[in-house]
Order: C-alpha cells, then structure tokens, then sequence
C-alpha cells in the first residue's frame, strides 16, 4: 500500500439550496490487475462538465471563503430548480469527464503504461491523481504534452460520432451549431479530409471568420436577418437532412427542419404532408438552458431527439471504436487539435470571476485545469 492521497475537486448541492464547491483530500487506491494510477496534468472544463460542476446555482449569489490553497465557493440554487437534480442532493461529486497525464502506478497486466503519458476518459479528472482500468487509456504519440492530449476523447469522438451517424443512418451531409467551438472547428477538419459536406451555422461574424479561416465553405450567421432564407440555399446546395445541435433551447432547431423542408419542397409537388425525405436534429447541448420551440412547418417526416457519446459508444462495434480511436491518436495535434483561454489550478478554477467567465461557455473562451500545478 502507498497510503497515497491528493486533493480532488468536489461539488455538492445541498437539498437546502447551497451549491458548494470545494478541494477534498481523497485516498488514491493502489492499482489492482488491469488498472493503473495516472497523476492528472490536464483536463478541459468542457460544457459538459459544466453542468455537474455548477448545476442549476444562481452564480450572482458566489461567495469564496477558505484559504488559497484550499478555497471554499457557495452559492444558492433556487428552489424552483432543485426538483431538476433531486438525484443528487446532498452528494459531494466528483468532477471531471477526461484528461491526461503520466502513469505512476501500474497493476498485473498494465506494466507496458508504466511511465508512459496518457489520455483519460472516466470522471473525476479534476483531482491530482486518478485510479483507472488501462483500458480507459489512451498512449498519446511520442513527444505529446498534456495539454494536447487532455481533450482527447470528448470532443473528437462526439464529432467522429456525427460523421458515423450520418453515415448509418442514410445521409449525406450535415448541419452542426456553435460551429466555431472546438469541437466544431474538428468536425470542420474530419468532413474536408473525408469531402463530406458540412453546414455551419455560428451566432457571430468573427466566429464565421474563424471557419473560414480553416477552409469551411457553408456557414450561416443565425444573427443574419436573412439566416433562415441562407440556410435553406446552403441546405439545398448540400443535400443536408441532419443536424446536431448544440444549442438546445431557443428556435435554432425548428428553424433547421424548417429550412430543410423549405430546400426540399423545391420543385416538389404540393402535399399537406410535406416532403416525404426523413430530416433529423439531434441536440447535444445546452448552451441555451431555455424551452427547445418548435414551430411545425415542415410536414410530418422529421425527428427530434437527444444525442449523447456515451450512448453511441455503448452501440458501436469494437471495430468502429477502435477505428475511431485510432485515428484520434494519429491526428492529435492536427485534426483533433484543441485551444485554451488559459491553464488554472484546482484553486485558481474556484475563484469567483474565473467562475464567471468559463461558466458562460463562449467560443475560444474554453480552460485548462492543471491538477498537478504545485505537486
């Protein structure tokens, strides 16, 4: 036994109201056969891990108490919203979906990680040490920092996933929201190398100038007072008849089927049905915590649903994980390349107007935690 320990980011809503976040002291199990213990150097505040670390707080109400080293930051949760994560009240969780950093232990059977720097995904990330199968491992190529592989899994796998799901399910070009956020400048490399045809459809100019600038040909500005009338055109030139949406609440979902219906009614003879060609949204995210609206104007052949990589993984072959993973490993530092605002401590990402700026989720506005920082 080591008797090793080492500080882990904690979140804990209380069924009072309080969110509370906090810097705990946990014991890192020995690794058993198969396992391996990997100090933490990197791991991304993705929006995912958001919504765990933060919850349904009011971040108006933040107030920081503790030490620099070990800081404390409460803030209230209205009532209203507890009933939206009754599940885990009153539980300190640990956070963190993936990361990367160097195995310092290994078990029987998982001896040729030992030494090695490696990309995780298993939760509680945002800790300095972490216990885990090898086979939630990733070996990052020679010469490969932390950093670059600390948002391996998440984001190329879901974008990986997009172009897989489109393909099995019968169609031939996509439509992706928030098209400038790392993952959506992945997505915009994968679809150029594999001349798929990709709709972009961004909130700003300078996020439009950003694809661009990666050789992204459709993009539709949803700030545009013509958005919905170039989003048909960029539809009708793709063939596009799915869509994976980040945003979630709001129109943005509606207005896509809409525009798909209005490129595919093109020519078409009338019918109170609408087109008969099946088009598909699949939300993702929730950078828009509102109602998802959907204004029905497009027929009766259309779906909405929710999409999740954990489901996707759960229902694809080994051989399509394995492909997808091997292709992440070998175009880390190009295709699935990510970008960081800044790098923080497991203090620095609990003070309060750090927590205010990543808790917004804007584009190139994405942290690093470097858990290791001070050991």
């Amino acid at each position: 036994m080591t008797d090793r320990t080492g500080l882990e980011l904690r979140s804990l809503i209380t069924s009072a109201g309080e969110l509370t976040l906090s810097l705990e002291e946990v014991a890192v199990p020995d690794p058993g056969p198969g396992k391996v213990v990997v100090r933490i150097e990197a791991s991304p505040l993705n929006p995912s891990d958001l919504g765990l670390l933060l919850g349904p707080a009011d971040l108006s109400g933040m107030k920081a108490s503790g030490t620099a080293d070990r800081p404390v930051l409460t803030a209230p949760v209205p009532e209203g919203r507890l009933k939206h994560v009754a599940a885990r009240l009153d539980q300190s969780m640990p956070v963190g979906n993936e990361g990367a950093g160097t195995v310092i232990a290994a078990g029987e059977g998982a001896e040729g990680l030992m030494g090695k720097r490696v990309a995780m995904l298993g939760g509680s990330m945002y800790a300095q040490y972490r216990t885990l199968p090898a086979a939630a491992c990733l070996p990052l190529p020679d010469g490969a920092t932390a950093a670059e592989g600390a948002s391996a899994f998440v984001n190329p796998l879901t974008a990986l996933s997009m172009v897989e799901t489109m393909r099995a399910e019968g169609h031939k070009a996509l439509i992706h929201t928030a098209a400038a956020s790392n993952l959506g400048q992945m997505l915009n490399r994968i679809c150029l190398a594999d001349g798929v045809k990709l709709v972009n459809i961004v909130r700003k100019p300078e996020q439009a100038e950003i694809l661009r600038g990666i050789g992204a040909e459709y993009i539709c500005d949803s700030s545009d007072p013509d958005f919905e009338a170039k989003l048909a055109d960029a539809i009708e030139a793709t063939g596009a008849t799915i869509a994976f949406d980040a945003i979630g609440g709001g129109k943005l979902a509606g207005q896509i089927l809409a525009a798909m219906e209005t490129a595919l009614s093109k020519g078409m003879e009338y019918s109170r049905y609408g087109s008969s060609v099946r088009k598909q949204v699949y939300i993702y995210g929730s950078l828009d915590l509102g109602p998802t609206i959907i204004d029905r104007s497009f027929g009766l052949s259309w779906a909405t649903g929710g999409y999740l990589l954990t489901n996707f993984l759960a229902a694809a072959s080994p051989e399509v994980r394995d492909r997808m993973r091997n292709r992440v490993a070998a175009e880390l530092t190009t295709t699935f390349a990510s970008h960081y605002a800044g790098e923080l401590s497991l203090a620095e990402a609990l003070d309060p107007a750090t927590v205010e700026t990543y808790q917004r989720k804007a584009t190139g506005v994405k942290y690093l935690i470097t858990p290791a920082k001070g050991l």
